[in-house]
């Protein structure tokens, strides 16, 4: 067991909250970490309690639920993703953008020690460098997701510079979970692709065969964003957010791997909107300089990956 945290997961319901909050547990033991999201009470199971309803737009209800516990880490995850994004900028930007915001402010005047708050590879944009994308390349993203996302880390980095607030971020890529369901982004083709294979049903990718996209298993998400954390504050030379890295695949490719264990599983091509979006991310990330920093280095690779999805998704069909 470490030292006595206290520590507030925001969204923790949705696909990285849930795993987040039970490694977050498992290390500080679950009296001190506390779940919100928007879901009533009533409807989350035991096995995520201590869990509070919470409308993370709603300054007044964050302000006392701050104030009143102390809490010592924040993980603010609530988000509108790319692809829900465009269906509602409006709305996207002010949950993505107010909310944070709100944070930022609240854990200056309770002095929260330490504030996650997660960036994405949406931030890059169609001038962007595609291969090996670099850490200082240029952000120009063409999704409301991605400019909340560019934003949002210069007011993590000024609210560093100028109030001392210990906020960290990462670039995720496209999360691959059997957890639960997709959260509404580009890249969840890679998600919903393992539960058509496991139901035996055919599969329709909204992306062309050959995108390649930088993805990551989430156990490597959650490792990288616990050993972050843990690093020493005097080590990070990044207070935007880090670029990571693990995986670059194409829905054929990824399709090829997961026919090899599903013999007789198929699939159809049908580009929508969001290849228009998968289109302006670059096709691999270089994550070196979280590699120099904190040791970052990812332990699973596309066939390893491939395998753990098939022989645990069948839990949460």
């Amino acid at each position: 067991m470490k030292q006595k945290e206290n520590i507030l997961i925001i969204g923790a319901l949705g696909q990285i909250g849930r795993e987040l909050t039970d490694e977050l547990r498992e290390r500080y033991g679950k009296e001190n970490v506390l779940a919100a999201d928007i879901r009533p009470k009533e409807d989350v199971s035991f096995e995520k309690q201590p869990y509070i309803q919470l409308n993370v737009m709603d300054k007044g209800a964050l302000e006392s639920l701050i104030a009143e516990n102390k809490f010592t880490q924040i993980y603010h995850l609530a988000a509108m993703l790319s692809a829900s994004g465009e269906r509602n900028p409006q709305a996207a930007w002010a949950l993505n953008m107010d909310s944070l915001l709100s944070i930022l402010d609240l854990s200056v005047k309770y002095k929260v020690g330490k504030v996650f708050w997660p960036s994405s590879i949406a931030v890059f944009g169609p001038d962007s460098t595609k291969q090996n994308c670099p850490q200082q390349g240029v952000t120009e993203p063409s999704t409301i997701y991605g400019i909340s996302k560019a934003a949002g880390e210069y007011w993590c980095k000024y609210y560093f510079e100028k109030h001392g607030l210990d906020v960290r971020s990462v670039r995720y890529p496209g999360l691959i979970s059997y957890t639960g369901a997709p959260g509404g982004g580009t890249t969840d083709y890679a998600v919903d692709i393992f539960h058509s294979a496991v139901k035996g049903e055919k599969y329709t990718c909204f992306l062309k065969e050959d995108t390649a996209l930088p993805m990551m298993y989430m156990h490597d998400a959650i490792r990288a964003t616990l050993e972050l954390m843990d690093a020493p504050g005097e080590s990070l030379s990044v207070r935007t957010a880090y670029n990571l890295s693990a995986l670059s695949f194409t829905p054929k490719e990824i399709y090829d791997a997961i026919a090899q264990e599903v013999p007789g599983f198929e699939i159809t091509y049908t580009p929508d909107f969001r290849q228009q979006i998968a289109d302006s991310w670059p096709q691999s990330i270089d994550d070196s300089v979280a590699t120099k920093d904190w040791g970052w280095k990812p332990a699973y690779d596309l066939k390893r990956m491939v395998k753990d999805m098939l022989s645990n998704i069948e839990v949460y069909p």
